[in-house]
Order: C-alpha cells, then structure tokens, then sequence
C-alpha cells in the first residue's frame, strides 16, 4: 500500500508546482489572461492608482486653494489650440505679473500633475512658459518641472506600470527592451539620443524605463539633459504665440534635422567604440 501512497503524494506536489506556476505574476499564462480582457490592471493596482491620483488630487487642490482669487474658469481651463493658448496668455498675463511666486507654484504642481497621469496637454504648458516667463526663466521652469513629472512617472509606473504598457504598447515595449539589452554599457547615451529626439514619445519612455531595468540616476540625468534642447526650443517659440499657427510648426525639418544632430552626438563613443572593436 505504500507505492500507491506515495504515488498520489508526488501527484500532487506536481499539481502545487504547477498551480504555483500558473499564480505567479511572471508566468505566461497570468500576463496573456490579462491581456485577453478589456483592462489590464487587478483591483490592487487599481487601488493604489486610484491612491496616488488622490493624493496628487488634493496637493493640488490646496495649492490652488492658497493662491489669490482670480476668474478660475478661465485659468484652469486648460488649451487644446494655439487659440486656446493665445487667450488663456491674455488672462493669465496680469495675474502672472502681480503674484509671480504663487503663479510658479501653481504651474509646476500642474505640469507635474499632467505629466505623472501622462495628461496629454504640457507642450501647451511649455509655450505658456515662455508666453508669459521669457526664454531664460520659461526654459528653467519647463526643464524642471518636465524632469520632475517625467521621474514621477517613472516611479507610478514602477509601481503599476508592467501590466498597463504590456496592453498598451506591447511591440514597442519588446522592442525598446532589445535595444536597450544591446547598449547596457553606454545606456546613458542611448537615453539621452532618445530624449533629444522624438525617436520613441517620451511618455512611453517615462513608463517604460523601469520596466526594462533603467536605473533612476541614468533616467533622471538623461530626462534632466536631454529634454534642453526641445524645451529651449518651444519655450522659444511662446514668446511669438501670434506667428504660430499650430503645433505641428514647432518642428518643421530643419528643427528636426538639428535634434537628431545634437542625440547623434550622444551616442558617437557607442560608435567609435564599436567601430574600433570590428577593426
């Protein structure tokens, strides 16, 4: 009687094993089951989502509450058009003169805001900067406050990212791995070459570095350096609102052809070094 015994005790440690397997969050079949439905997110993730947006929610929620009365239905609607934005200036320019400090406050808490819930909108923010701060101050405040939305993105999507990107941009996310699978010993030139140009959206590269194992200092320094060159670009292009018809004239081929100059520079050693390798 003991064969048989422990025949069914083996049994069934092979059905634990493989019970197990199928429960663990890396195994095929948990992520296909949820690709296969209409959200990807469980009830926990969705949860802690839901936590984090409250919390950003009520920070800017006070913020505002602080600042001096003004017609709020028309600073807090935000601009879809560059006429939208050419009114939105027209309101905001006297207001923005008298309480400057208060005005900053409440314009990076939002562009963070939008740039963590990945809120389409911010490169309107970015015109708005240099509408109604100049280059030199417009060009500081959107570095700034896109790094620090971009880094606070990063860390949301470290939190409940993986399963959101593999729904929404599996390809692209498989094929941003390789890439960077490839170029683990300069990984910050590869970053900085995809940050100056608009190679990959920078809001799947927010939520797609920690999936893909980029560490933070190389996301931070990468975000912090090589969104300059776009920013000082539409900052630029605030300060003339009445010449610019759309965004799409932010960049024109010749603007495009510099950005890719300057993130070829990047990743010149990557090449060099691959070239004096083959030699």
């Amino acid at each position: 009687m003991a064969a048989p015994r422990n025949v069914t005790v083996e049994i069934g440690r092979q059905r634990d094993v493989e019970s197990a397997k199928e429960d663990s969050p890396t195994s095929k079949k948990t992520w296909g089951s949820r690709l296969e439905g209409r959200f990807p997110l469980t009830q926990w993730e969705v949860a802690a989502a839901m936590s984090v947006f409250l919390i950003f929610s009520v920070g800017l929620i006070c913020i505002y509450s602080t600042m001096p009365p003004a017609d709020y239905e028309k600073i807090l609607r935000l601009p879809r058009t560059i006429s939208d934005l050419r009114i939105l200036r027209d309101h905001l320019a006297t207001y923005a003169k008298d309480y400057q400090a208060q005005f900053m406050l409440g314009y990076c808490s939002t562009y963070i805001f939008m740039q963590t819930f990945m809120i389409p909108g911010t490169i309107f923010m970015s015109l708005l900067a240099g509408a109604l701060f100049g280059v030199v101050r417009g060009f500081f405040l959107v570095v700034f406050t896109a790094t620090a939305g971009a880094s606070s993105c990063y860390f949301l999507s470290k939190l409940i990212g993986r399963p959101l990107i593999l729904w929404l941009w599996p390809e692209k996310l498989r094929f941003f791995q390789a890439e960077i699978a490839k170029r683990r010993e300069k990984i910050l030139n590869y970053m900085l070459f995809l940050r100056i140009t608009p190679t990959l959206p920078n809001t799947f590269i927010n939520m797609a570095s920690p999936i893909v194992d980029i560490p933070f200092h190389v996301f931070f320094l990468a975000t912090l350096v090589g969104l300059m060159p776009a920013s000082y670009i539409t900052v630029k292009a605030g300060i003339a609102l009445g010449d610019l018809k759309s965004v799409k004239d932010l960049y024109d081929f010749k603007t495009l052809c510099v950005l890719f100059l300057i993130g070829s520079i990047s990743i010149l050693p990557t090449i060099l070094k691959r070239k004096r390798m083959y030699e």
